[in-house]
């Protein structure tokens, strides 16, 4: 099979969300004519709470065609408050809306659910996706020239797959990288952090009796609370109808679970607890939380992985690169990896798995160090936030009240906040780039 074969190579993703949805719409949209997702849920739910839609995630949104959909219901945000979590003094004062002129998109807050649905519906109106629902994926057997594997439907019988392409968008927990990872020689082993994070989201409803909450909900503004080891990021989502809340906190509750639990039912006393020391709005806040909606996730992280790529498999999003939430990214660089793959894939010049392997290769190094610097810079600015009392802290509190003094204008050490790191982010056109190395490539694909 030669070059015009190459858009009928049969291509299998395994996960359906943020990243193998966008993964199936960038192939699909780049002429491929055979792909399937296969997805453990027995549907999407659209459930889940606040994400952000950073500019670097909405220039690609946008190329895909779902972004107008995204931004409809989204709150552009206009500047942000780092705030101390015990007094709720501000410490500094960010204005944001440099950046939609500055990288072409503003930065916005939505609902998960948007973004999952918008790409669902993108899939959906592509006749070369099609989805395997309630469908486990299972014993990997082959990575190259075909890979080979069991798809398990929750209600029938085991079949056998074979593909050309193999994607693993499988989450943090990726039995895919496990199995990758042991033909290397390899241990899986995800790290603990010793963080966990509560998820919560208040109605305007819940709020509205409350002048000093409801003030918050009204506002285009990102909030954080910062204290000893903890904090709070809060904004408002679903066009104001919503106010979304993550935390960060020590890890408690999952001290002795195993290494395959990350969500347990949390405590509304134990999370009041936790904060117990901020200022009475927070608590008054966490108090309307009715009690049987606390859930906690612990967070974990994996240390680099040698390679992302083995013969015609690839892994993707949380499999290769599970980061803490503290940049806001994770979801931003599972949708840069689905659309470099797109890019890649779409260069090929034949069937051949040597020429495959090229092109996913060609997507790591595109992907590779930049996701990685970014794992490595939330987790950084996550110790930056969550310093005690101490010379460490003090000198970055100098830092906030000399930004603060200067107008939101210089080095932040919240780093999500800060115009560096902002350009490294989002001045980053992943699609263009991979573009360009296809074309400088010594011995290009296509």
């Amino acid at each position: 099979m030669g070059n015009e074969g190459v858009k009928k190579l049969k291509i299998c993703i395994i996960g359906a969300g943020i990243g193998g949805l966008t993964t199936a719409l960038a192939l699909a949209q780049s002429g491929f004519q055979d792909i399937h997702i296969f997805e453990m849920a027995s549907d999407l739910g659209f459930v889940g709470a606040g994400i952000q839609l950073a500019p670097n995630m909405a220039r690609v949104l946008d190329r895909l065609g779902v972004w107008k959909d995204i931004a409809e219901e989204a709150v552009a945000c206009r500047d942000t408050s780092i705030r101390d979590g015990a007094t709720d003094q501000e410490l500094a004062h960010v204005p944001l809306e440099y950046i939609q002129k500055t990288y072409g998109y503003e930065h916005m807050v939505g609902h998960r659910a948007s973004l999952v649905g918008a790409l669902f519906k993108g899939c959906q109106r592509e006749s070369a996706i099609r989805f395997h629902f309630s469908t486990r994926v299972q014993e990997l057997t082959s990575f190259s020239p075909k890979p080979s594997f069991t798809a398990t439907p929750r209600s029938g019988s085991p079949y056998r797959v074979s593909a050309d392409i193999l994607l693993a968008a499988d989450g943090v927990k990726s039995p895919t990288r496990e199995i990758l990872l042991s033909t290397l020689g390899v241990e899986d082993n995800v790290q603990d952090t010793g963080q966990a994070a509560y998820r919560i989201m208040l109605t305007r409803e819940q709020m509205q009796h409350d002048p000093e909450l409801l003030s918050l909900i009204n506002t285009d503004r990102v909030t954080r609370w910062i204290g000893a080891q903890r904090h709070i990021i809060a904004y408002p989502i679903a066009n104001k109808s919503i106010y979304n809340l993550s935390t960060t906190q020590p890890d408690v509750n999952f001290a002795d679970a195993t290494s395959a639990t990350y969500t347990t039912k949390g405590s509304k006393k134990s999370m009041l607890q936790v904060f117990g020391d901020f200022c009475p709005m927070i608590r008054r806040m966490l108090d309307l939380v009715p009690e049987g909606e606390v859930c906690e996730w612990k967070l974990r992280v994996h240390a680099p992985l040698p390679t992302w790529v083995k013969g015609s498999v690839a892994l993707l999003g949380d499999a290769c690169h599970p980061t803490l939430p503290h940049l806001a990214q994770g979801a931003a660089q599972a949708i840069e990896d689905g659309a470099v793959l797109g890019v890649c894939l779409s260069a090929l010049k034949n069937t051949q798995s040597e020429t495959v392997n090229a092109a996913l290769k060609c997507y790591e190094g595109v992907r590779k160090q930049r996701a990685e610097t970014l794992v490595e810079m939330a987790a950084a600015s996550g110790r930056e936030l969550h310093l005690g009392e101490g010379a460490a802290k003090e000198e970055r509190d100098r830092q906030f009240a000399k930004l603060k003094a200067a107008g939101g204008i210089g080095t932040v050490p919240d780093k999500w906040a800060d115009q560096d790191v902002q350009r490294l982010i989002y001045g980053f056109d992943c699609m263009t780039v991979a573009e360009r190395t296809l074309i400088e490539q010594p011995n290009p694909i296509c």
